[in-house]
């Protein structure tokens, strides 16, 4: 089917059109922790309620709230989304299985998860084959359609609280301020340690430490 929406329609517009095409249950499903090397990649799924009953005040790409509004968002959702699901894949498998690769697989674990069953997925940026149901993926899917934005809050959130037990653990890396992401701290940290149980060999910014360490 053809799915026509207007550029100003507003980010509840995909769901509605597919409503009149004739699915009722929408899943929108995104992934936090792609461009990170340490910790978890996670993936959220969720189904809205159809109609103002499934409107979340505030919601938008968890890149663009602050991590206060996260928070209500991720409240609302959970609370009021018809169903909802989130999947961690763990660096080792990342590593395994290459981000690409690992992307797509939680995502598919994520969207399978949910019950009841999805008649229809959208997707931020990557389809996803396996699924069972017609999907679409959409370029920057998590600002244009409201149940992949409350999947990049359910899985953005689900991540920073994962991150933040893991410096319980590992306080010198200060998992608690940059949450596994390539920053300079970070690469500091990891420069002076080398890499921890959680960090992804599959980037190359760790494994060089592991060189350095060596020499």
């Amino acid at each position: 089917m053809a799915i026509v929406v207007r550029r100003d329609a507003g980010i509840y517009a995909y769901e509605a059109s597919l409503r009149r095409g004739g699915f009722d249950l929408i899943a929108g499903a995104d992934e936090a922790g792609r461009g990170a090397c340490a910790g978890p990649l996670v993936a959220g799924a969720v189904i809205l309620r159809p109609g103002r009953a499934g409107e979340i005040p505030g919601l938008a790409d968890s890149k663009l709230l602050t991590p206060a509004a996260r928070e209500r968002v991720y409240e609302e959702v959970v609370n009021r989304a018809v169903a909802w699901a989130v999947v961690s894949v763990e660096s080792d498998e990342c590593d395994a299985l290459g981000m690409h690769q690992a992307d797509l697989a939680a995502l598919r674990r994520a969207l399978l998860r949910l019950q009841p069953a999805a008649e229809f997925a959208l997707t931020d940026g990557f389809s996803v084959d396996g699924l069972g149901m017609p999907n679409l993926a959409i370029w920057k899917g998590d600002r244009v359609a409201a149940c992949v934005a409350a999947a990049s809050v359910v899985a953005k959130v689900t991540r920073d609280r994962i991150m933040a037990e893991w410096h319980q653990e590992y306080p010198h890396y200060a998992f608690d301020i940059h949450k596994g992401y390539c920053t300079p701290l970070h690469q500091e940290r990891l420069d002076e340690h080398g890499p921890s149980s959680i960090h992804r060999m599959c980037f190359e910014n760790v494994r060089r430490t592991i060189k350095v360490s060596a020499l």
